[in-house]
């Protein structure tokens, strides 16, 4: 079992739409995954085709009023469960900080169900607060989605200065497994500059599999459904196939058999050939 953060501070940057596209990619190659939305926003919960504003619990339960992770579960009928947010949980990170242990509530949470999957990804939301602390504390690995331009680049600066402190003080076990460089386009000259940067400061904890920009991957959530499931076919569906299988690699676990379409609703492509960029 991995918990893995996605997580950086900048908004913007496919964090989201990594989230739910890597659940559901790793859910296609038979892995047990829960994504945890711990954005606000509940963007996440929407694009895995759960309605925000009907939810009878949410994670702000969990997290402020021991509500358990069990009865806040949504399983959905897009391949993986869901522990679903809405902007309830604005308020948790102000009401947390009268409660003992308010960094750990997350990890506490996850205690009775976390042996239940192989993967659980945690969607953070686009800044350091006290949200994004509970994931970290709670987490085997962060994932880092970036967009190549040089805002992100210092941004990355903050954020591993805010992982240094979590290992420091809070959850010493706490690493990076990756970055993974978002709404990539070879064709630009910056895009490439940047890559090159990360690649020199960050090595081989740079996925090789490079996110396009793809209509599909823009289009999906407004359908409520991953990439996988609204076009198969299409080179963002691909690239998180290819995300999810080098992931698994990297964890060295073996890459199964894709599931069926006709047991996950789900489909699966060929793999993603770095640097072909053109939008279906």
């Amino acid at each position: 079992m991995t918990i893995l953060a996605l997580t950086n501070q900048k908004g913007g940057v496919g964090k989201t739409t990594t989230c739910v596209n890597l659940a559901a990619s790793l859910a296609a190659n038979n892995q047990r995954v829960l994504l945890v939305d711990l954005d606000p926003q509940g963007n996440a919960t929407m694009g895995s085709g759960v309605d925000k504003h009907s939810l009878e619990h949410s994670l702000y339960d969990l997290l402020v009023s021991n509500v358990r992770a069990e009865d806040i579960l949504v399983r959905t009928e897009v391949g993986f469960d869901v522990l679903p947010s809405n902007d309830n949980l604005t308020a948790a990170e102000v009401e947390l900080i009268g409660i003992n242990g308010k960094e750990s509530r997350l990890r506490y949470g996850l205690g009775r169900i976390k042996h239940q999957y192989d993967y659980i990804l945690i969607d953070c939301p686009p800044s350091l607060n006290m949200l994004t602390v509970n994931a970290l504390v709670a987490a085997d690995a962060v994932v880092v989605p970036v967009q190549c331009e040089y805002y992100a680049l210092e941004g990355l600066t903050s954020l591993m200065n805010t992982i240094t402190h979590i290992q420091k003080f809070l959850n010493p076990a706490l690493k990076i497994d990756g970055l993974v460089r978002t709404m990539f386009d070879p064709r630009n000259t910056l895009t490439n500059d940047v890559s090159m940067q990360l690649i020199s400061h960050f090595g081989d904890r740079v996925f090789r599999t490079q996110i396009p920009r793809n209509i599909r991957l823009a289009e999906a959530p407004s359908h409520g459904i991953p990439v996988l499931q609204y076009d198969r076919s299409s080179r963002g569906a691909a690239a998180y196939l290819a995300l999810a299988a080098e992931l698994l690699r990297r964890h060295g676990k073996a890459i199964g058999t894709p599931a069926t379409p006709a047991t996950l609703n789900l489909s699966v492509g060929s793999g993603y050939t770095a640097g072909a960029t053109n939008e279906d």
